[in-house]
């Protein structure tokens, strides 16, 4: 096993170089000039020169990538040309925020898509089985931003139930110790700090788990179909076993692994595809961050920030990778 986690870590290597070459040349490729965005429209041609200069920009695209290379192997992601703090120290609240909501947007899909794939799959071609893969289509088909908008319409504007956007009250902000404020709030003893984020989460977890929602759903109903038909599971149910015991105990452990890759492509997505209902909820989070930093060309927050990201992907794979030994004990990594 141990052997396989080194392999895989160093597969990862390659994996991420090409990525910075990829995104270095395309983000350079985008139209304007980070100096003009800086100083703005009445900036004089000295200035930006001079800018340009200092952050490195008049230097040959190679220069500035083997710089770039150079303070990644040393532990430095550079700084922010918007800013000019460093973005090492300037991302993790916007990770910490991304990170709250993907899991709670995961924890919806788990907990509702995988139930709701069992019950469909127990109950085959029955209404419910009808209607859950119905919904599971729609959720599929529903874009995120009209979503997120409806959502806000009634449950905001028309019911006044939960909050429209953010992350916490502004009255009332949380004191960030590890920038969790789920964590924050329980570590102070704040729980009416802990509600109020809560029902901040609500609306854009919601939003953000509807597709995951949707394909846990369908995958795992195909998988519990197939796993239901063998000739172990007709043996429970001979031997007079309760349907529950059968389905949960039995039949879902070995339908699992299917549906865990699937958890676990759509956890990476939600990390670096949350763009869209951050910028609708104004969440604080790496989406936003990355949005706001390629409207000002800040290229070391944009290279930076999907570098991060891709490496969360391809560790939350390996992590999947690694869980199908504890699922399922006939695989085994040498």
């Amino acid at each position: 096993m141990l052997h396989y986690i080194g392999k895989r870590l160093l597969h990862l290597i390659p994996v991420l170089f090409g990525m910075t070459i990829i995104v270095f040349l395309i983000i350079r490729a985008i139209p304007g000039d980070p100096a003009q965005v800086i100083l703005g429209q009445q900036a004089t041609a000295e200035s930006i020169a001079a800018l340009r200069d200092a952050l490195g920009l008049n230097n040959p695209w190679y220069v500035q990538y083997f710089d770039y290379l150079k303070n990644i192997f040393t532990g430095d992601l550079g700084d922010s040309l918007r800013t000019s703090r460093p973005i090492s120290s300037e991302v993790w609240p916007y990770l910490a925020a991304t990170f709250e909501l993907a899991f709670f947007a995961m924890l919806i899909a788990v907990i509702v898509g995988m139930n709701a794939g069992i019950i469909s799959a127990w109950f085959q071609n029955s209404w419910f089985d009808y209607t859950a893969m119905i919904i599971a289509l729609v959720g599929v088909s529903m874009p995120i931003f009209w979503l997120g908008l409806m959502e806000q319409w009634i449950f905001s504007i028309s019911l006044d139930w939960l909050p429209t956007s953010g992350r916490q009250e502004v009255r009332d902000p949380v004191t960030a110790v590890t920038h969790f404020y789920l964590i924050d709030t329980l570590i102070q003893g704040r729980f009416d700090q802990f509600i109020v984020v809560v029902k901040h989460l609500i609306l854009p977890g919601v939003a953000l788990a509807t597709i995951p929602t949707a394909i846990i759903a369908r995958m795992t109903r195909a998988s519990m179909l197939e796993v239901i038909r063998s000739d172990y599971i007709r043996t429970a149910r001979a031997k007079g076993q309760r349907m529950f015991v059968v389905i949960y105990k039995h039949a879902l452990k070995n339908a699992l692994i299917p549906v865990l890759t699937v958890i676990g492509l759509q956890t990476g997505l939600l990390l670096g595809g949350a763009i869209l209902t951050e910028t609708i909820f104004s969440w604080p989070g790496v989406g936003r961050y990355l949005y706001e930093a390629i409207g000002y060309r800040d290229y070391p927050v944009i290279q930076s920030g999907i570098l991060i990201i891709a490496f969360l992907f391809v560790m939350i794979n390996l992590l999947v990778d690694v869980l199908y030994t504890a699922i399922d004990s006939r695989i085994k990594y040498n």
